[in-house]
């Protein structure tokens, strides 16, 4: 497969999004006619973080408007451990309800493991629980996290086949770089894990044909890190001072990715943009998995 001149082809997240929220919304109409199965989402929002909060109503639309039953559970902030405890074993039991999402970030008071210890993991959309996380790690099938899988379509449909593609994944969270670098390994690529700590990182991305940048620094990763033609898989979400000094005075600020974008893709083969890119695929990707759950709950799908 020829790879691309630059400057890099833009990987449009909102075009496979969209396309895939359409197959989604396609797949539920026919359960809902065949079988009379409507997968349901529930979301269980604690405190007032903002940005979870446009999260949340994200999630909550577009399961809506994909024709899935949407439950939204916003809990105050000085919510006990107890008492979210006791709301996620009543979903668990709920026959309504095919996918729970406990959004993270937790309020500080709150422990996040315990609360996800609890989820059903055949229920766990997000792919957080230890059994879809040993499911990953084993190769097996199970529910694995939004945002890996999201990026994962998006690799293939640029790409095309991976089969012997070197991966590097800057940044080795449990939500992202992880089960990301498990998800290439399953696809037959060859994988590093870098972070913080890799000595001369620049050195190490420079092998990649596929890079992951998922380590929370804006703007971090530079056009010289890049080797010619590779696939820049952009995670990162960080906000920054406009570049624009009356709009910075103002304290307004825009948001970048973890790559230096406009010198990555003078090298790149193919970039996500931030935004524009992995973001929009994640929130598809739980509807898919959504739909997934229910048809194994249902015994319609192995």
């Amino acid at each position: 497969m020829a790879e691309p001149a630059s400057p890099a082809q833009i990987i449009d997240g909102k075009i496979y999004a969209e396309r895939l929220r359409r197959d989604v919304a396609d797949e539920v109409a026919r359960l809902r006619a065949e079988h009379g199965l409507q997968p349901g989402l529930a979301v269980v929002l604690v405190g007032d973080d903002p940005a979870s909060q446009i999260y949340v109503r994200s999630k909550g639309e577009h399961s809506l408007a994909a024709g899935m039953h949407s439950a939204t559970y916003r809990l105050p902030a000085e919510t006990t451990q107890d008492e979210l405890v006791s709301l996620v074993k009543a979903l668990n039991a709920d026959p309504a309800i095919h996918g729970i999402l406990v959004q993270l970030p937790l309020p500080k008071h709150l422990d996040e493991r315990a609360v996800l210890a609890m989820l059903d993991p055949e229920k766990d959309v997000d792919g957080l629980t230890m059994i879809n996380a040993g499911r990953l790690a084993s190769g097996l099938p199970g529910l694995y996290p939004c945002t890996p899988v999201g990026c994962m379509m998006l690799l293939r449909e640029a790409v095309g086949d991976l089969t012997g593609r070197r991966a590097v994944v800057v940044g080795r969270s449990m939500l992202v770089g992880r089960p990301i670098a498990q998800l290439l390994l399953q696809a037959d690529c060859t994988v590093t894990i870098a972070h913080s700590r890799t000595r001369d990182l620049a050195a190490v991305c420079r092998e990649a044909d596929i890079l992951v940048a998922a380590v929370g620094r804006p703007r971090m990763i530079r056009g010289d890190w890049i080797k010619p033609g590779a696939a820049v898989i952009d995670v990162g979400i960080n906000r920054v001072p406009f570049d624009n000094p009356e709009k910075a005075a103002q304290g307004k600020t825009k948001v970048v990715g973890d790559v230096h974008f406009k010198e990555a893709a003078q090298v790149a083969g193919w970039i996500t943009p931030v935004p524009g890119g992995v973001g929009l695929m994640t929130v598809a990707a739980l509807l898919q998995n959504t739909v997934t759950a229910a048809k194994r709950a249902a015994g319609l799908e192995a």
